[in-house]
């Protein structure tokens, strides 16, 4: 009976799969992304694998889907929870300075370590708030519920299949390979015609809102693989013809650890869409929506890290403020270079990035943690990248949304990426003491957490269960 973990393994791949056909410039971004972690892992084996296993890199994808309702959201939780994937973070892209866009969003992932080391697959869902009068007037807004009531995007054997799967630990060999095959058909691009003239109402709000709204149902926005060295495979792309964004978001190149998280994408490109014109006719068309995606993954931070981060983010904007002719790199380099530590030693003395500890031949030693989730700035900043219209907002109040919210609506807790890191550094050092046969006071003693201040916020030993053990999963509502 395959577990979630070999379903979730098969989803990523069928996905993977899917997009492949839809959009062809993907499999070359793959392709391209293979070639340069095959270069980084033969001429710097020593660092290549410090945030994760060739094979975890090599299978590494994130997605990315757009719903319009509170309920089609529900629903899409119920079909990743299937495949062991639990909702971390809240992001309002609505806020985002200078890229305002009408969505909230979480990311669907494991939490477990070992869960994220078998197949780390993340799929980024958005969520239409077309209550909030910043971008929707009050006719728009009923007119794009009525569109949305109409439309059904999970059906009900998927989501019986899905609850199933969730409540067995699994399914047997034939339902498990149903349940694929639903979920994935879920999220093919429609052949079914698009009525232009609403698309385009749309698209003069936001063309994310357009995507959403104006089309039958959800599909892959982009699927994301993870590369090593994104300024390599950014050269590597560009010399291939490919119409690449001219930024890399996120923190910046330098000679110090790798943070967070970096990425860019190709431009969308122009799909074949059928449009349904005002008089009834039915011709060939084309949007420009989908775009291939790639990242480079870091060391997560601590709450003191991601506040240094953003005062680091304000100071960058300023020098650019100043000079507009400086580009992103240049100005925002020597900002990080003037702040954060060099090095992973002084990252973690310093208390800015999340470590767990490890016995190895009678020592204690310290590994970065992974930064699993994701930017909201970054993500906008593609976003608008990517789009033919970003719309106009108007200066009136939008309509609350918050952890809560989210919780509420899928029906279970969601969780918040500092306890689920703070939590796998605590096990780490409970599990070091014993393999230690030391008392864990004095582990965590000699770990410096207790200094840097870790230790005494409540970040350290929270509700959030990580052992290795498939644990993790939140309590309902």
């Amino acid at each position: 009976m395959p577990s979630s973990t070999e379903l979730r393994s098969r989803f990523a791949a069928a996905l993977s799969e899917l997009y492949a056909t839809e959009v062809p410039a993907y499999q070359q971004l793959v392709d391209t992304a293979t070639e340069v972690n095959a270069a980084v892992l033969r001429d710097r084996p020593e660092s290549a694998e410090r945030l994760g296993s060739i094979s975890r890199v090599t299978c590494e994808r994130h997605g990315a889907v757009r719903v319009g309702t509170p309920a089609e959201l529900h629903d899409l939780g119920v079909v990743l929870a299937a495949f062991g994937m639990h909702p971390v973070d809240f992001y309002d892209l609505r806020d985002t300075p200078a890229s305002p866009v009408p969505v909230v969003s979480t990311a669907f992932r494991p939490v477990d370590p070992d869960e994220l080391a078998a197949n780390p697959f993340r799929l980024f869902v958005s969520v239409l708030v077309p209550e909030d009068r910043r971008f929707f007037d009050a006719e728009l807004h009923a007119s794009v519920e009525r569109s949305l009531a109409a439309r059904t995007l999970f059906p009900p054997e998927l989501l019986a299949l899905a609850q199933r799967a969730t409540a067995e630990g699994g399914l047997p060999e034939e339902s498990a390979a149903e349940l694929v095959r639903l979920a994935v058909a879920s999220f093919q691009l429609s052949q079914e015609p698009i009525d232009r003239a609403w698309y385009e109402r749309l698209a003069a709000v936001s063309s994310v809102a357009a995507d959403i709204a104006g089309v039958p149902s959800t599909h892959i926005n982009h699927l994301t693989p993870r590369v090593l060295d994104i300024d390599l495979l950014h050269a590597s792309m560009r010399r291939q013809g490919v119409d690449m964004l001219e930024r890399i978001e996120g923190p910046p190149r330098w000679d110090g650890p790798e943070l967070l998280l970096r990425q860019t994408s190709f431009k969308a490109l122009a799909e074949a869409r059928t449009m349904a014109e005002p008089d009834g006719s039915v011709v060939q068309g084309a949007l420009r929506v989908r775009f291939g995606e790639v990242e480079a993954r870091g060391t997560a931070l601590t709450p003191a890290g991601r506040d240094l981060h953003d005062r680091c983010l304000a100071e960058a904007d300023e020098a650019r403020r100043a000079d507009p002719a400086l580009s992103w790199q240049d100005a925002s380099r020597p900002v990080w270079e003037r702040h954060f530590p060099a090095t992973e030693d002084g990252l973690q003395r310093s208390g800015l990035a999340h470590f767990t500890w490890h016995a190895d031949g009678g020592r204690l030693v310290p590994r970065p943690v992974v930064y699993e989730d994701f930017l909201p700035r970054s993500a906008a900043g593609i976003f608008q990248s990517n789009l033919t219209s970003a719309g106009e907002t108007a200066a009136e109040q939008g309509a609350p949304r918050d952890l809560g919210w989210l919780s509420d609506v899928l029906g279970r807790e969601v969780l918040q990426s500092q306890d689920v890191y703070a939590a796998q550094v605590r096990t780490s050092v409970a599990t070091a003491a014993a393999a230690l046969g030391r008392p864990e006071s004095e582990v965590l003693a000699e770990t410096g957490l207790a200094e840097t201040g870790l230790a005494d916020t409540g970040l350290l030993g929270g509700t959030v269960l990580l052992a290795g053990t498939g644990a993790g999963a939140p309590s309902g509502r």
